[in-house]
């Protein structure tokens, strides 16, 4: 989609929710995991999309598909790439060679109860964004740091955000 396209896009749909404010406000839709064998883990959800992680064979997995961590990461990536680029569409601003990289550090003694003071999550992330020559530094800049600001796992990465837990035995 050409950035024209993406910013006439966007700005229908800020107008359309800026007058159907109570249907900005909705539940996403369902990621359910299932074993697949060991540690391999097949996700669906309702579109028909699928996905498989596994883990290292350190950990008893086989490596034969990326982990639930990178793919955290890679999730983490595209969010703010895209809504970087959806931005600059709006602001008509070219970002040439746009890259987003992510990583993280973490303690594995977190993730396998190791030690409780440790934890599983990452200890630090990384956000690493390259941009290829632009005319105007300061508005690639502030497209990029809107971009974070906006990116829903940017988000939930720097809020807490409430976590219910269902379970259902049998």
């Amino acid at each position: 989609m050409s950035s024209s396209r993406i910013a006439k896009a966007i700005k229908s749909a800020k107008a359309y929710l800026g007058a159907h404010t109570d249907e900005a406000r909705y539940r996403d839709s369902v990621a359910s995991a299932v074993v697949v064998k060991g540690l391999r883990i097949r996700v669906t959800g309702t579109d028909g999309s699928s996905l498989e992680t596994d883990m290292v064979a350190g950990v008893g997995g086989t490596g034969s598909a990326p982990s639930p961590g990178w793919l955290f990461r890679a999730a983490y990536a595209s969010c703010a790439a895209t809504l970087m680029v959806m931005r600059a569409a709006e602001q008509g601003v070219e970002l040439p060679g746009l890259q987003v990289d992510v990583d993280s550090e973490s303690d594995d003694r977190g993730i396998l109860g190791i030690s409780e003071d440790v934890s599983a999550g990452p200890a630090s992330i990384r956000v690493a964004v390259r941009v290829g020559p632009a005319a105007d530094e300061m508005a690639v800049r502030k497209i990029v740091e809107w971009g974070l600001k906006h990116c829903p796992v940017d988000d939930a990465v720097r809020r807490p955000v409430p976590v219910e837990l269902y379970l259902r035995i049998g």
